[in-house]
């Protein structure tokens, strides 16, 4: 049975960073785009980053870049969102997704609607 499963989530200080993980079971993850997602109650999902696992290729939300980053280790089948410097606003529920490797242009991976295999999400509580 093909399936996500976020962990990693947690309670955080303003500043201060968490890692979640993204793995697969029941399929792998070599020939997908895998992204991550995040969603406030009330809120549309909004694109977070994506990770095309073939090549590697890799896109961050410019609003998050130098805080956020993105990899994978396809041995593991698993794929990572390193978050740094957490504010406030990434108080969240954070969802990983995976999609054919055809949905790996930037436009495509980081846009949630296009991603039909969804994890069930992982809360990320930023607090002092």
């Amino acid at each position: 049975q093909l399936q996500l499963v976020e962990s990693g989530g947690g309670v955080v200080q303003p500043g201060g960073s968490l890692r979640l993980s993204c793995a697969a079971s029941g399929f792998t993850l070599d020939d997908l785009t895998v992204g991550w997602s995040r969603q406030s109650p009330g809120k549309e999902r909004e694109g977070v980053s994506a990770i095309v696992m073939r090549d590697g290729g890799a896109y961050v939300h410019s609003c998050l870049r130098g805080r956020f980053t993105i990899s994978k280790d396809n041995a593991k089948n698993t794929v990572y969102l390193q978050m740094n410097s957490q504010k406030p606003e990434d108080q969240d529920v954070y969802y990983c997704a995976a999609e054919d490797w055809s949905l790996r242009y930037c436009n495509d991976s980081m846009s949630p609607s296009g991603y039909r295999h969804w994890g069930q999400g992982t809360q990320v509580t930023v607090s002092s």
